[in-house]
């Protein structure tokens, strides 16, 4: 696909490699991938404890989003913002963030501002994704979704609402680093969300849906939908930070890997879990029409393309301090291997 192409570097050659009828169907994995080695085998310092590293993270971006986002008039739009928000999650774009602003030397409290940002927006997307004039999915992150909760009217505002928020709080909020990056940071939320990135993939989505649509359209969608924000939630960490340019281009193409990642094991355990599992209805998408990975590959080659994302987000950590960069390396991982 041409759009993969320039964007991604490499990104045809992992899809060939998926693709080629000489790749026989091997017995399905224990688990939902193989075990990936690293791509460099230099020894790191201590064990890294992926677990604890993602509980500490994530309670601290759970603590700063409550603060952001206190409970005030009118009631029941911010009850409506704070239910989806801070709704348990993994907080893997904030986490990301955190990660890359802290691999390029800058310090957490810096980054956190943009972290919730991003959170925001992805929590944004969300709502929205399960309305009824879209998705129509009546469970998210293992309870009644914002429209079920609050109804459409106020679940469609509460998104709008945490979308506007997110660039106001980042601007706000973000401490001791240059205006420049900072503006470079929203601009780069600014369209990962808008109408060439999130929102160009849920369109064509919609449009998708109940077609019959091949590889290169599937991968416009996630490329749009899912790995856009994942991408900008790395790169802005790196900005916040002070990375220099080839820096943050790296980190880009690490987030775009990731962000694919996500998508494809995403689709795989939409058929491989349960609602209760996954904390939203399984098997969605096929009772929606929509393509998948699993539906254009099958899921042995589906498990193959994430493995090869895998090596390629790796691939693109290497020149980076290696203690530093165990966060995203594990992160990458753990993205493959997650069960939800």
């Amino acid at each position: 696909m041409a759009y993969a192409s320039a964007c991604f570097p490499g990104y045809a050659q992992v899809r060939a490699a998926c693709s080629s009828p000489s790749w026989g169907l091997a017995a399905r994995p224990r688990r939902l991938l193989p075990a990936v080695r690293c791509a460099s085998a230099a020894p790191e310092a201590g064990v890294f404890d992926l677990k604890l590293y993602m509980t500490e993270k994530a309670r601290r971006v759970d603590e700063a989003l409550d603060r952001a986002l206190p409970l005030r008039h009118p009631e029941l739009l911010h009850n409506a913002m704070r239910y989806s928000l801070l709704a348990p999650g993994k907080r893997v774009r904030p986490v990301l963030t955190l990660a890359a602003c802290e691999l390029v030397g800058g310090d957490e409290s810096a980054a956190m501002p943009v972290a919730c940002a991003a959170e925001m927006l992805h929590v944004m997307s969300l709502i929205h994704d399960d309305l009824p004039c879209i998705d129509n999915d009546d469970l998210r992150r293992g309870r009644p979704s914002n429209h079920v909760a609050f109804g459409e009217g106020v679940a469609v505002l509460a998104g709008d609402a945490l979308h506007c928020f997110a660039f106001e709080h980042a601007a706000d909020a973000t401490a001791g680093v240059p205006p420049k990056r900072v503006l470079r940071a929203l601009a780069e939320l600014g369209k990962a969300t808008g109408a060439e990135g999130l929102l160009a993939g849920q369109v064509v989505d919609i449009e998708s849906e109940g077609k019959e649509v091949g590889l290169e359209v599937l991968e416009y969608i996630h490329l749009h939908k899912t790995a856009c924000l994942l991408e900008a939630a790395v790169a802005c960490g790196g900005i916040i930070g002070g990375a220099e340019d080839e820096e943050v281009e790296r980190l880009r193409r690490y987030g775009r890997a990731v962000g694919l990642l996500f998508q494809v094991v995403d689709d795989v355990l939409d058929v491989t879990r349960s609602s209760e599992e996954l904390g939203k209805t399984a098997g969605k998408d096929l009772a929606n029409g929509k393509t998948t990975y699993p539906k254009l590959m099958g899921l042995d080659k589906a498990r193959l393309l994430a493995e090869k994302l895998v090596a390629k987000a790796e691939e693109e950590l290497q020149g980076f301090d290696r203690n530093r960069a165990r966060p995203l390396r594990h992160l990458a991982r753990y993205i493959a291997d997650r069960h939800n």
